[in-house]
C-alpha cells in the first residue's frame, strides 16, 4: 500500500495525534474500515455500492443485445431496474433472460446478490450488536483526607439499570520528566487504588488512591501538576450480563481537572428498610473541605 501524503489526525482524550507517512486505507483491513463508519456513513457507502452494481449489470445487458424478453431495446432505464429486480432476487415475471448470454449474466448477478445480502446482514448485525459501557465518569477528580491520608478520587456512576459484574479499574498517571542525559520524555505511572476489582457494580462508587510515600503524587502541589503537564487516564472493564460480553469505558483528567480540599458530596441515603437511594443529579457536585 502506498503511504499518504496527508497527514492522519487521531484523537485520545485531550491530545491529538498527528501522523505521517502511514497508509490511511488498506483494503486488506475493509471490514474493520466499514466497521467504523457512523450510520450515515455507513448507509452512503451502502447505497453507492448497490447503484454501482446495478449500473454495470444493466450495462452488461444492453450490450447483450435482445438478451431479456420483455425489456424495450436499448432501454437503459428498463435494463436497470430489471438488474435491482434480479439482484434482490424479486423477479415480477415480466422480463426474463431470452438467450444464453442473458441467463449467464442473470445467474452471475443473482449470486452477487446472495453473497452481497450475506454480507450485509452480518456488517448490520455486528454494528447493532456491538456493546456499549454506558459507565459514566465525574467530571473531577478531587484531592481531600481520607482515613486521615490525602487521597485522589474519582467517581464513577452505571447508568444500565442492571449491576455490572467483575469489574475491574485501573488509573494511570503520566507526566513529563527529564532524563539523565537532559531528554524530555513522558513517562507513565499505575495508580495504586484501594481496591481494582469489584464483583458486583449497580450503581455508583468511588476509587482511591492514597497519595502516600510510595504514591507518584506524593509532596506534589497543583503547581507542580501544571509544570510537568500531569495527566491521569481512568479505565473500567467488566461484564454486562444481559448480553454475556465484555465492555469498556476511559476517561482522561487534566491537571486543572483535579479539585484539591474538595470532597464529593454525599450521593446515598438508605430508608427504614435498608433500601439504597442514589441521586443521580449530584454526581459530580463536589464539596469545599478548605479550613475556614
Amino acid at each position: 500500500m502506498k503511504r499518504s501524503s496527508a497527514p492522519i489526525a487521531v484523537r485520545v482524550g485531550h491530545r491529538e495525534f498527528v501522523k505521517l507517512n502511514v497508509t490511511k486505507y488498506d483494503w486488506r483491513d475493509i471490514y474493520h474500515f466499514i466497521l467504523t463508519l457512523s450510520w450515515p456513513q455507513f448507509g452512503g457507502l451502502v447505497l453507492g455500492i448497490y447503484v454501482l452494481i446495478n449500473l454495470c449489470f444493466a450495462m452488461l445487458y444492453l450490450l447483450g443485445g435482445p438478451c431479456i424478453a420483455g425489456l424495450a431495446a436499448g432501454s437503459f432505464y428498463d435494463a436497470f431496474f430489471f438488474s435491482v429486480e434480479v439482484l434482490s432476487t424479486v423477479g415480477f415475471g415480466h422480463a426474463y433472460p431470452d438467450t444464453l448470454y442473458g441467463h449467464c449474466i442473470v445467474t452471475f448477478e443473482v449470486m452477487v446478490g446472495l453473497f452481497g445480502l450475506a454480507v450485509m446482514t452480518g456488517l448490520i448485525f455486528v454494528r447493532f450488536s456491538r456493546p456499549t459501557a454506558r459507565i459514566k465518569f465525574s467530571s473531577v477528580a478531587v484531592v481531600a483526607p481520607f482515613d486521615g491520608l490525602p487521597t485522589l478520587m474519582i467517581r464513577l456512576v452505571n447508568l444500565r439499570h442492571h449491576a455490572m459484574v467483575e469489574a475491574e479499574f485501573r488509573l494511570l498517571l503520566g507526566r513529563n520528566e527529564l532524563t539523565k542525559e537532559g531528554e524530555d520524555v513522558r513517562r507513565f505511572y499505575p495508580l495504586r487504588l484501594q481496591f481494582d476489582h469489584l464483583i458486583n457494580f449497580p450503581a455508583a462508587l468511588t476509587l482511591r488512591h492514597v497519595i502516600d510515600e510510595t504514591s507518584p503524587l506524593f509532596g506534589m502541589t497543583p503547581g507542580d501538576l501544571k509544570l510537568v503537564d500531569t495527566r491521569m487516564l481512568a479505565s473500567i472493564v467488566c461484564i454486562d450480563p444481559v448480553i454475556q460480553a465484555p465492555v469498556q469505558s476511559q476517561t482522561e483528567y487534566l491537571h486543572e481537572q483535579i479539585a484539591w480540599n474538595r470532597r464529593f458530596a454525599e450521593i446515598y441515603t438508605e430508608d427504614s428498610v435498608g433500601r439504597y437511594t442514589v441521586d443521580y443529579g449530584k454526581f459530580d457536585d463536589t464539596v469545599d473541605i478548605s479550613p475556614q
